[in-house]
């Protein structure tokens, strides 16, 4: 029985090395932000009839109509809104407003709903939860222009949130791209925050001239891309690199159609079954191509770190404060033990602090063992008398 297992294994990784793939890198390209979209072809569906608003500043952008999130499992929160130079960022506010502050990033393509069970526990605890939606995801405001969103600007959007709202003395717990977000805004303003989680979270130390990632010079919808498991499993076979990177921004930013629901089934734990209502609530901000300029764009904003980092980078080397971080073991790309032990020889905070590793997780930790996450943020906080 192993052996057909094993013949099958390599039978697979043959036809997928023989088949290759519709997404083809540019080993010499260098391309640092998007310049220049080609017209969609006839194959993508822009819905017409979808409204477009215009910010005073000039911004185009959409708003996910509210009846798409009525049926959401979980997910019964009141929503509130922070008015950024007339684009809105939605966000979710549980708990007594005298509750320590915990602030709950989030990546891509996923939004606040990936902190629910999260939520749920802590606010039962007396904690009071803050999860934004980043500007293009959930319930958020979606800028239409793929030039809208690049790392500087969500950085930005996500201070200029915290210091809108007031918030100070915070407990972050950030995974993903809020881990770029956040543990960038932490690093070079540690005076807001009093500790923080990194739950397959990493910051990387990208210059010019160490960043091995690109944008194409025209971003061009790539109609040979029927499928994600399709166009990324040739990148894919050996687990993720440099170079499957590089496809999985390709992909997101080529494809007819993000296939939000088919990435979401192979980041999530192997050893827990997700119902079809939990994978469908992901895809919801998301109805049509239109609104999807957030989720096409975020993996390329790694294209364009070319040092913006290391300022946080210094700083976190000094931060004193609680540091932990965990990590789902089945996360090829975040779920480590060399980016973790990383974190742990490099943040003085982290020291002493009880660092975990998550046989049962994949990338989205927070879905999969959300109530454990929950249960390691309180104790965290508990023994560090934050």
């Amino acid at each position: 029985m192993i052996l057909v297992k094993k013949l099958k294994r390599k039978f697979r990784k043959l036809l997928v090395r023989l088949i290759g793939s519709p997404i083809k890198i540019d080993e010499k390209a260098r391309g640092r932000k998007i310049k220049n979209v080609a017209p969609l072809p006839k194959e993508v569906f822009w819905d017409k009839n979808v409204q477009i608003h215009i910010t005073n500043s000039g911004i185009d952008y959409v708003k996910t109509p509210s009846e798409c999130f009525k049926k959401l499992p979980d997910y019964n929160f009141n929503e509130n809104y922070f008015d950024l130079n007339g684009l809105k960022i939605h966000y979710l506010d549980a708990g007594p407003s005298d509750g320590k502050i915990l602030l709950l990033l989030h990546g891509q393509p996923v939004w606040s709903y990936l902190y629910r069970t999260m939520i749920h526990d802590l606010v039962s605890k007396g904690y009071r939860c803050i999860a934004p939606d980043l500007m293009g995801m959930g319930k958020s405001d979606k800028p239409i222009s793929e030039k809208y969103h690049t790392y500087d600007t969500h950085c930005e959007n996500i201070l200029s949130f915290i210091k809108g709202i007031k918030l100070n003395n915070i407990t972050l717990f950030c995974q993903d791209w809020g881990s770029l977000i956040g543990l960038r805004i932490a690093g070079e303003n540690p005076n807001l925050f009093a500790g923080i989680i990194g739950a397959n979270a990493e910051l990387p130390n990208f210059t010019e001239e160490t960043n091995p990632l690109y944008i194409p010079e025209t971003i061009e919808i790539n109609t040979k891309i029927k499928s994600f498991a399709g166009a990324m499993a040739y990148y894919t076979l050996g687990g993720f690199s440099g170079g499957s990177f590089q496809a999985w921004i390709l992909y997101c930013l080529t494809a007819p159609k993000v296939d939000i629901r088919s990435i979401m089934k192979l980041s999530f734990s192997r050893n827990f079954k997700k119902s079809k209502d939990i994978i469908d609530a992901y895809a919801t901000p998301f109805p049509s191509f239109i609104y999807m300029a957030g989720p096409r764009t975020l993996p390329s904003m790694n294209a364009g770190i070319t040092g913006q980092t290391l300022k946080a980078i210094d700083g976190l080397k000094k931060f004193k404060k609680p540091f932990l971080s965990l990590i789902g073991l089945q996360d090829k790309l975040l779920g480590t033990p060399k980016i973790q032990n990383r974190w742990i020889k490099m943040v003085p905070g982290a020291k002493g602090q009880d660092h975990e590793q998550f046989k049962e997780a994949n990338h989205f930790i927070q879905e999969d063992i959300g109530k454990i996450m929950a249960d390691r943020m309180h104790k965290f906080i508990v023994k560090n008398k934050i």
